[in-house]
């Protein structure tokens, strides 16, 4: 086998499956000689990329590809085997791509070509797909199986042989919120602290519970729909404040903004008597949304009716042109007052109900 991909989303993930892999293959080879690494930029596609053939695979001569496929190709000094790892394939462009199909065709058997997804530039994503097709079709993927943080917390406590208590499990999941690359780590530092065999309740969790993991855009307007205003500014906060290796930026203000806008839009649309189902919802809203979700965006919006949608705008407005500087308030106390009054206007039309 000379081709490997290796998958996966979050970083930390990714890079503990990479590590693992290239230590299997190097097989005890010495590093120092058998292993070469390489990183693509999302710059550094050769200038064929927008020719309509995708350009000839000379033109990667110069680019980081070309570099990484040269080593590929030179046979081994001192080492059985030459393991060729290249980074954030997904900024390959279309003659590196032509260029690794080649290579593929007659590849060399003493190279080992580990392709790691990841990259930036556009159509990254696309591209990383294709490419572990490709790989797929003649060597193998590698990677966590799934990167949803209950089931890496679950692999990781059996792993540690440790047991965690519901209430527990919870606490430390909602702490890393997306970034499930953070669990490998607490569990170590539990496991190291406790020992094999420990079961482990919210006692024993929550002091080793620092450095939150960001948080999906959604759990902001699922708090607000709760009415649970310390819930929503708790999730506020994160997303204006939190980096991580899968957020290397926390959010602007400005991009909270133009979620909650888009989600009151949809409500908005759907404030009509004559929508009377789920699948009237979803054709109101464009056909974009399966019926299951357009439904509850549906009852969201009958729950506030319309005096509610009218307040929300107008908190909206209000919330925007101080953002933009109309009145000299830090954009965090803008978006926590906005989240507030949003999740307040959600009691208040419960109480109304009752």
């Amino acid at each position: 086998m000379t081709v490997h991909y290796v998958k996966g989303a979050d970083p930390i993930l990714r890079d503990d499956s990479l590590s693992a892999l290239i230590e299997e293959l190097l097989d005890g080879e010495d590093r120092s000689f058998a292993l070469e690494d390489f990183t693509i930029p999302a710059d550094g596609r050769s200038d064929a990329e927008d020719d309509e053939d995708g350009g000839d695979t000379a033109e990667i001569t110069g680019t980081p590809f070309g570099s990484a496929l040269n080593a590929a190709l030179t046979p081994p000094m001192m080492t059985a085997k030459r393991v060729v790892v290249v980074h954030d394939v997904g900024n390959l462009g279309k003659p590196e791509v032509k260029a690794l199909e080649a290579y593929l065709d007659d590849p060399v058997e003493t190279t080992e070509l580990v392709l790691v997804a990841g990259g930036t530039a556009r159509g990254a994503a696309t591209t990383a797909t294709a490419l572990e097709k490709l790989a797929k079709a003649s060597g193998e993927v590698v990677g966590t199986a799934s990167e949803k943080a209950v089931d890496v917390l679950a692999r990781e406590l059996d792993a540690a042989q440790l047991m965690m208590r519901p209430a527990a499990a919870k606490l430390l999941i909602a702490h890393v919120g997306e970034d499930a690359g953070l669990v490998p780590g607490i569990v170590d530092m539990l496991a190291a602290v406790h020992g094999p065999g420990a079961d482990l309740d919210v006692e024993e969790v929550d002091p080793y519970l620092a450095g939150a993991g960001a948080v999906p855009m959604w759990d902001l307007t699922n708090a607000i729909e709760k009415g649970d205003v310390p819930g929503a500014l708790a999730v506020v906060d994160r997303l204006l404040t939190v980096t991580s290796p899968t957020h290397p930026k926390p959010l602007h203000p400005l991009e909270v903004m133009g979620f909650l806008h888009g989600h009151y839009r949809r409500l908005l649309r759907l404030d009509d008597p004559e929508i009377r189902g789920n699948d009237d919802a979803a054709a109101a809203l464009g056909g974009r949304m399966n019926p299951r979700a357009a439904g509850f965006r549906l009852r969201q919006a009958r729950a506030l009716g319309t005096d509610g949608l009218r307040q929300a705008f107008d908190h909206l407005g209000r919330a925007d042109l101080d953002l933009k500087g109309e009145r000299a308030i830090p954009g965090d106390v803008v978006m926590s007052v906005l989240v507030a009054r949003l999740a307040a206007l959600t009691t208040r039309a419960a109480a109304r109900r009752t």
